[in-house]
């Protein structure tokens, strides 16, 4: 009977042991964007806004904001980044994508270039709107206050060759989703 206590004791405890234990799936990471022109949900500077929204405010520059992440999966190949106005049916603003694993932020005014000098080795995709260049467009809402949300993305490879310089924003955000491992995000009023 004590060893029929004794091994059942042992089921008991083993079995809190691995109730209280993380497992390796359940492993939570704090995947975290951020700016240092804006908190979380705050107004974003002029200068991150488009400058062909019509008026002559010399603030606005079309600048990307500058942009931070950490607490990435360990097993990210490549991150990518997706700004949308969520006030404007998801609109998206700016595709960055093959941007390099050991890459952990972006600096202000990314270049309006297919292959921007910084960081290298990442591309980006045309913007087809009231502005037609490469890379970021800012906000542009004259009368109205909209949310911009820009989302990284963990990816699970080193490029996104099915990609190329005519894609659209569309088919670059689905073939982002189709490729991320995990995501963070952050929003801007403007």
């Amino acid at each position: 009977m004590r060893s029929t206590r004794i091994v059942f004791c042992a089921l008991l405890v083993t079995g809190l042991a691995a109730v209280s234990a993380p497992s390796a799936s359940a492993e939570q990471y704090a995947f975290t964007l951020s700016s240092t022109a804006f908190a979380d949900g705050g107004v974003m500077p002029k200068v991150h806004e488009c400058t062909s929204g019509g008026g002559n405010d010399p603030a606005k520059k079309n600048e990307s904001p500058p942009l931070a992440w950490s607490g990435a999966p360990a097993a990210a190949k490549s991150y990518a980044i997706v700004m949308r106005d969520l006030d404007n049916a998801n609109l998206i603003h700016w595709v960055i994508y093959d941007i390099p694993a050991a890459t952990a932020s972006l600096p202000q005014n990314v270049q309006h270039a297919y292959r921007p000098a910084v960081p290298a080795g990442a591309r980006q995709i045309y913007y087809r709107g009231s502005a037609s260049l490469y890379g970021y467009q800012g906000p542009c809402s004259p009368s109205t206050v909209n949310t911009y949300e820009f989302v990284v993305h963990a990816l699970n490879q080193t490029s996104l060759t099915s990609l190329n310089s005519s894609s659209s924003t569309q088919t670059a955000a689905r073939a982002i989703t189709a490729a991320s491992i995990g995501s963070a995000r952050i929003s801007g009023e403007s």
